[in-house]
């Protein structure tokens, strides 16, 4: 069983999703892709930045949020966004949690900030021109909070 989990929901650019693979593999994370997604699996960017790890991924594709949220019912979410106002530092993460990404372009769907206010973690950022961090980026740094909260 993954230690913990990904999951994007409506990912855009391949070349992130294939790292974020990258990234799964090495850390046995699980990856789920939550439907529609900007661009087949088969694409050349999505193998070329997940490399040789893609094969070895645990990856689940959701047709949309309902089904993602019924494959299970008792699953912890963090949700990473510039909207948060509590920083992702400052949460708890236990083993089987689930950090949860929206696109590259417009973040998560307006309901889930609404229906996960409580649950909304700030990846901070500091400087005069920022909008948010790559989504690779961003993924690395919760995963790896997690991992070292997790004690590994």
């Amino acid at each position: 069983m993954a230690h913990f989990n990904l999951v994007l929901v409506h990912p855009e650019i391949p070349q992130n999703t294939g790292a974020i693979g990258r990234l799964c593999v090495s850390t046995g994370t699980r990856l789920h892709l939550i439907k529609p997604l900007g661009f087949s699996l088969e694409d050349k960017y999505v193998r070329r930045a997940g490399m040789d790890y893609w094969p070895h991924l645990d990856l689940v594709i959701h047709e949309n949020w309902e089904a993602f949220l019924e494959s299970d019912p008792e699953a912890r979410l963090w949700f990473f966004s510039t909207k948060g106002a509590t920083c992702f530092w400052d949460r708890q993460y236990t083993d089987g949690d689930y950090f949860v990404f929206g696109s590259e372009s417009s973040g998560l769907p307006a309901e889930l900030y609404e229906r996960y206010q409580d649950r909304l973690c700030l990846i901070p950022m500091d400087g005069d021109f920022y909008r948010s961090l790559n989504l690779a980026n961003s993924a690395a740094v919760a995963l790896f909070e997690g991992l070292r909260q997790a004690g590994r």
